[in-house]
């Protein structure tokens, strides 16, 4: 029985239960494995190793199946979710020979591969969809052994739009009992039925054999829907059918009935429901090119291009891009000056307005290093122009109407802004919409006012009084983590998204679209390649 927990916190201020730390789960199969046995076939079972502080230390494990070359593992791998961070993973498969510890110098590996949770098609097992508590039992199934009774357990198939069959559970076996009662089990809705009541489940009752040759008991076919017609008192039954009986024995009737005795179902939101549902995380980031930052051919300027390390801009650029490239389109914008002497606060780093963008996280870094010799430094740093563009660009996402794109602006700038006032009016009128702020504090100044931005010492407030509707700054100086790994600055940086992202649309009282199905290809969280990126920027 897979034990699946809710972690949810109480209600936010703003509609409804939030989930602080996300959980996913990956189901796993093989197919064409080695085969090291010499007279039967390997019998395969997978261990997920995670990453952490470099080194790979064991998750979990799947159980053995006997002798198969192409096993669906019943196992599912329940990991907790961070948007920030670039969870590293890596799946051994080994042929295990007797009952030991698995692993060891007696089984043989047959092979292993390495991901990014964000590259894996993964299942949530909280959120809107929710989670279902099952009860099942039998009656009277069919005896397929000699000289004992069946020893019976049940499998679950999910049917997918394009017809194949996706195992969602399988129960542990009763021995030696034709009335047997399995143990509840829980499953998330989108594994159980991907959020579809009227979606098909084909549900197969087997005879265990040791050595992997089941006897088939009978099948019969269900939805979420029928599943919840129990209620005061009442169970819902189906008929154990075995197809070959029924075209043969004239009186057939079935070969036992599968009871469902008991369910229980649990729903709340969180933001991989979002994510899941096809919400494409829109990524902007504005970079400071005013004066104070220093001339960039000067090796004191924090712009200066280093040849052999990346200056903090760089540092702070690819560290919350690489995670949110993942995720979906990335933009990005600059606040520069151009050699005609005119401030611009608000213009595409590649210099072409009509096709803004880069090519992912590298495209972005290129266009950076490549415009640095074709600008001049200017002041001041305006900060407000950047933030009611982005607004503006999501404010056309209201129109839609559902929860199909949210933006985060990623701005780095050298100083304290000289717009205050127009920023705090800015990100009061921006906190209405599908929009995150990052910004980020690169040198020495004293950043102590960036600080009223941020909100986490009181509500942030417009000039005229009016608060923001909800928290959607988070402000961090990079010299705190000039010695730390770029993962620790793109999780403090990022750990505050999810809930933004759920406390907006929850807000709104919009809900996750259906879980998008999988590609062919099920390297993507989301499912939604990552584009390119436009520029916007900062003077300071």
């Amino acid at each position: 029985m897979n034990d699946i927990q809710d972690a949810t916190s109480p209600g936010a201020a703003l509609g409804g239960p939030v989930a602080c730390v996300s959980k996913v789960e990956l189901r796993v199969a093989c197919k064409a494995l080695l085969d090291r046995d010499t007279l039967n076939k390997s019998d395969p079972c997978v261990i997920l190793m995670v990453q952490n502080q470099g080194q790979w230390t064991e998750l979990d494990r799947t159980e053995v199946i006997k002798s198969n070359l192409h096993p669906v593992f019943a196992k599912v791998f329940t990991l907790d979710y961070y948007f920030e961070e670039a969870q590293k993973l890596r799946f051994e498969v080994y042929d295990i020979h007797g009952t030991h510890s698995i692993g060891t110098r007696d089984d043989d590996f047959l092979g292993g591969v390495e991901c990014t949770l964000g590259q894996v098609h993964a299942e949530e097992i909280s959120g809107n969809n929710g989670y279902v508590e099952l009860f099942f039992c039998a009656k009277k199934l069919d005896d397929k052994d000699l000289f004992s009774k069946s020893d019976p357990f049940l499998e679950i198939y999910r049917i997918n739009d394009d017809g194949t069959e996706q195992l969602v559970h399988r129960t542990e076996v009763i021995k030696n009992n034709l009335n047997p009662v399995w143990e509840p089990f829980k499953v998330s809705l989108i594994s159980l039925c991907s959020c579809d009541e009227d979606r098909k489940l084909k549900c197969l009752v087997w005879d265990y054999d040791s050595r992997g040759k089941h006897d088939f008991i009978g099948e019969f076919y269900a939805t979420f829907r029928e599943m919840q017609k129990i209620g005061g008192g009442s169970k819902v039954t189906w008929d154990c059918m075995n197809p070959k009986y029924k075209l043969k024995k004239k009186n057939y009737k079935n070969s036992g009935v599968v009871i469902l005795s008991d369910l229980k179902l649990h729903r709340v939101y969180s933001f991989l429901d979002y994510i899941m549902g096809g919400c494409q995380i829109h990524f902007t980031v504005a970079i400071d090119f005013t004066a104070s930052n220093g001339d960039p051919r000067n090796s004191c300027s924090l712009h200066y291009i280093n040849p052999y390390q990346p200056n903090e801009y760089l540092k702070a650029l690819i560290a919350v891009g690489e995670i949110c490239q993942d995720y979906d389109s990335t933009t990005m914008s600059d606040f520069l000056k151009f050699p005609n002497k005119q401030v611009s606060h608000d213009f595409a780093i590649n210099f072409n307005p009509e096709d803004d963008e880069c090519e992912e996280i590298q495209g972005v870094v290129e266009a950076y290093q490549n415009c640095l010799p074709k600008i001049q430094l200017y002041g001041p740093t305006n900060v407000s122009p950047i933030i009611s563009r982005i607004a503006k660009l999501s404010a056309g996402e209201e129109t839609i109407k559902d929860a199909s794109r949210y933006h985060i602006l990623l701005i780095l700038t050298d100083g304290v802004v000289t717009d205050m006032a127009d920023t705090r009016e800015a990100i009061v009128r921006a906190s209405y919409q599908p929009l995150s702020i990052i910004i980020v504090g690169v040198g020495n100044a004293d950043f102590t006012d960036m600080q009223i931005l941020d909100g986490d010492d009181g509500v942030l407030r417009s000039p005229k009084g009016e608060p923001v509707l909800r928290d959607i700054v988070q402000f961090v100086p990079f010299r705190d983590f000039k010695t730390a790994s770029p993962a620790a600055l793109a999780k403090c940086v990022l750990a505050e998204v999810p809930n933004q992202v759920v406390e907006y649309y929850s807000h709104k009282a919009i809900c996750p679209m259906p879980p998008v199905p999988s590609c062919d290809s099920p390297t993507s969280l989301a499912n939604t390649p990552t584009e390119s990126l436009p520029a916007v920027g900062t003077t300071a």
